[in-house]
């Protein structure tokens, strides 16, 4: 035999199939080498390599000067859950008295047919299914790290306890037939509860190592192969398949050492080219049903907005409110939209009050988690577009109150801030303050009687919607900062100028920009008319000036 190379690696693989596991089939081929006694004195063997010279090795002969071929060498096709009857086995159920379960009679009565016929077809290698009750207790986890260690009696009987997959009840007249709470428990309920469930099924390829003549003991028992399949079609097998690998090897304990070789292979049987195409067409037919079924949820009128408007929609939360005086804070909020080409549907509610939440410290400051939703629709218009008719942007306000015991509110800041021009989400923090009066008697009717100035017209904290003049005048209100709210917006615009554009930010920012989407915030307005009345008012100032003016020569100097 020429030079072999042995398969060191026995971790697990993983595959994931659609096809039944029941067609699944494994060749498990066994074969005895030699007494590793004399593996000591092999040359191939030396600096620890596992190249080993398998010339050299021949079966020795017995007293009788022979060998049975069975002994030496095993080969088995096995399929999903085939039960094969060790000689163990074999010989406990053919006693009667050992039979105390239906499956232990239904076993001895296979092993008597199998033994009357003489078609048993193993000899060595054997299998436990799911239905047996053997757990590899070399699966679990070891709790200490000696190689020593011997598993507890408790322990063997635990892993002994086979997983089982509980039929779930239905339901009946609309009622469970299981309460989820059950107060007064049974004993055979607990018994039957009180077990592991998992949706496994575990099959075991076994071989018995004996020596001649000494077949049927549990100490010589060894797991070639461990098969896991789960309801999702997904096999867990462990070691791998052999493949193009070298096979594993198996170094037995006790007295006489000996060394043995196997392979795993799966020969599970290939579909047929029409089994395939039929395949194809019955998954084909059946993504095409949930195609079906998915657009009928979704529906086929997709709804579209008019020529040359805009709708901006906004999923937002109230995340936290943090750095206020008192505790137990809920926030007051509401959008206010431009009076001009801006509009909501009519069921449209623009505002909300979040539920009053009470504050944890973190770090310096005391904060209010709210969490708490929100959402609404708007629709832009755009008639005019000229490149003076920058649009105004939709502004969120917030009103910051707090409770007390006797269930009175006090005022703890107002706040506002532009809703983002751009798409996609957004972290907005809105610092905001109160007016205050000076003087201790303020500050004690505020603490014992909750009573504080407030704001008339919540849109007085920016410039107000209604407000038609040139300036503003907040001359004589004294204010105090106070802490923030933070916001998180998800922002969504559509438009049927988006239709057909490239995905890139310099068309996005024009498409944007025609129909007012890139948000000019009213503040930038002003500066531009300012900045443009400045330059209106210098021209005709120059203008103005004589034309000799501070030189000689009469040429004008700028």
């Amino acid at each position: 035999m020429a030079e072999t190379v042995w398969n060191t690696d026995t971790g697990e693989a993983v595959y994931r199939s659609r096809d039944p596991v029941r067609n699944l089939r494994l060749r498990v081929h066994l074969q005895r080498i030699t007494s590793s006694n004399f593996l000591h004195y092999q040359p191939a063997a030396q600096d620890g390599k596992d190249l080993i010279d398998l010339a050299t090795f021949r079966p020795h002969p017995t007293a009788s000067g022979h060998r049975p071929d069975e002994d030496e060498e095993e080969e088995l096709v096995i399929g999903w859950q085939e039960k094969l009857f060790s000689q163990f086995e074999v010989d406990l159920y053919q006693n009667e008295a050992a039979c105390q379960s239906p499956l232990d009679q239904q076993y001895r009565q296979d092993i008597l047919k199998l033994e009357d016929s003489g078609r048993r077809k193993n000899r060595r290698i054997f299998t436990y299914t799911d239905c047996d009750r053997f757990t590899n207790l070399e699966e679990h986890c070891r709790k200490m790290t000696t190689a020593k260690e011997v598993p507890s009696f408790l322990v063997e009987r635990m892993a002994n306890v086979r997983r089982r997959r509980q039929d779930r009840r239905g339901m009946e007249g609309g009622i469970l037939k299981s309460r989820i709470v059950n107060w007064e428990p049974s004993e055979d309920f607990i018994k039957s509860q009180h077990v592991i469930n998992t949706p496994l099924q575990t099959m075991y390829i076994m071989a018995d190592l004996g020596p001649y003549g000494k077949l049927g003991y549990k100490n010589y028992e060894h797991v070639l192969c461990t098969l896991k399949v789960d309801s999702n079609g997904v096999i867990t097998v462990k070691p791998d398949f052999t493949g193009l690998k070298g096979p594993y090897r198996i170094e037995t304990e006790g007295e006489k050492q000996e060394l043995w070789k196997y392979t795993v292979d799966n020969v599970s049987s290939l579909a047929q080219p029409e089994e395939e195409e039929r395949e194809q067409r019955v998954f084909k037919d059946l993504y095409g049903r949930h195609k079906e079924y998915l657009s009928s949820l979704v529906g086929t009128d997709f709804e579209m907005t008019v020529p040359g408007a805009l709708r901006l929609f906004v999923n937002g939360e109230v995340v936290s409110a943090q750095g206020y005086e008192y505790d137990n804070l809920y926030v007051h909020f509401f959008v206010e939209l431009p009076t001009t080409n801006w509009s909501s549907p009519e069921a449209q509610q623009l505002s909300g009050i979040t539920q009053t939440c009470a504050t944890k410290s973190l770090g310096m400051d005391k904060v209010a988690y709210f969490s708490y939703p929100f959402s609404f629709e708007a629709s832009f218009l755009h008639e005019d577009e000229s490149a003076e008719a920058l649009p105004k942007w939709p502004v969120l306000y917030c009103e910051v109150l707090s409770l007390d015991f006797w269930q009175r509110y006090r005022v703890e800041g107002y706040g506002a801030v532009v809703l983002p021009a751009t798409p996609g989400s957004h972290t907005l923090t809105v610092p905001t303050w109160r007016p205050m009066e000076l003087g201790t008697v303020a500050e004690l009717r505020r603490f014992f009687i909750g009573g504080s100035l407030e704001l008339e017209d919540l849109s007085y904290v920016r410039v107000p919607g209604t407000f038609k003049g040139e300036r503003l005048s907040r001359f004589g209100l004294r204010t105090e900062t106070t802490g923030s709210v933070t916001f998180r917006l998800h922002c969504l615009q559509q438009s049927r100028a988006f239709h057909g554009v490239q995905c890139s930010p310099e068309k996005d920012a024009e498409w944007l920009d025609r129909l007012g989407g890139f948000s000019q915030q009213s503040s930038i307005h002003n500066v531009l008319e300012a900045f443009r009345r400045a330059r209106r008012r210098m021209q005709e100032a120059r203008e103005s000036l004589p034309q000799d003016l501070g030189s000689p020569s009469g040429t004008m100097v700028s």
